[in-house]
């Protein structure tokens, strides 16, 4: 079954320089009714001025990826990391047990938009890391490709948790199966375009939690890009 998140129903803060929507609690939007979805604690969507950003902050005991929809996101942490994520690159920081970084857009005239995933980890405690991973739109076209895992894969982010993410870009004609096993359930959210989920139409913006079913069909693409996280 599917359970639709609306994309008008999520939280919304605007603070000028930034735009963000959230699809569960976070800082100063509280929903008792979407505090995550069992460990995927938070799933916003922002948009950041030219030149602005997230000043230095700290984090710990999470797992984070952030994923470039449009712009480039300048990234500097305590561990020394620095780096400008574009579209197609995926960032992972866990921050374990604390870590402090900024966040800036890194265009001076063009807008950002990324959308900020975190994932509780397997256990409090962690050692701090860091890694990004380039994930051509060819790999993503018409199927889903696998961009964060708990397993060591080459190919993928390694996160601590029982974890998969993926991420499709599907046009009209291509239709993509995913197996859920026994037990496991999933979110999906549609970051741009339009596409069915399970026969069920949703919108750029949409979310949605499955539980009790054994697979999820996407199809009816047009233009669509969607995340899809796959959780015990």
């Amino acid at each position: 079954m599917l359970q639709k998140r609306p994309a008008a129903e999520r939280g919304h803060v605007q603070h000028g320089w930034l735009d963000a929507r959230h699809s569960f609690s976070f800082a100063t939007y509280h929903d008792p009714a979407n505090m995550g979805f069992r460990t995927l604690r938070v799933l916003n969507d922002d948009r950041i001025a030219p030149g602005a950003g997230f000043g230095t902050h700290g984090h710990r005991d999470m797992e984070i990826i952030t994923w470039v929809l449009e712009g480039e996101l300048a990234h500097k942490d305590s561990m020394g990391n620095g780096s400008t994520l574009k579209p197609g690159v995926a960032q992972r920081m866990s921050a374990g047990t604390g870590i402090r970084h900024s966040e800036r857009n890194g265009s001076p005239t063009e807008g950002l938009r990324l959308l900020q995933i975190w994932i509780l980890p397997e256990r409090p405690g962690l050692e701090p890391g860091w890694e990004e991973r380039h994930f051509a739109e060819s790999e993503r076209q018409g199927r889903l490709k696998l961009i964060a895992t708990p397993e060591d894969d080459d190919g993928a982010l390694k996160i601590h948790q029982d974890v998969r993410v993926y991420v499709a870009n599907l046009e009209k004609g291509d239709a993509v199966t995913h197996a859920l096993e026994p037990g496991r359930g999933a979110w999906v959210q549609v970051a741009r375009g339009s596409l069915t989920v399970n026969g069920e139409r949703l919108e750029e913006g949409d979310g949605g939690a499955i539980e009790d079913e054994t697979e999820i069909v996407f199809a009816n693409g047009d233009g669509a890009e969607v995340l899809l996280f796959d959780l015990a």
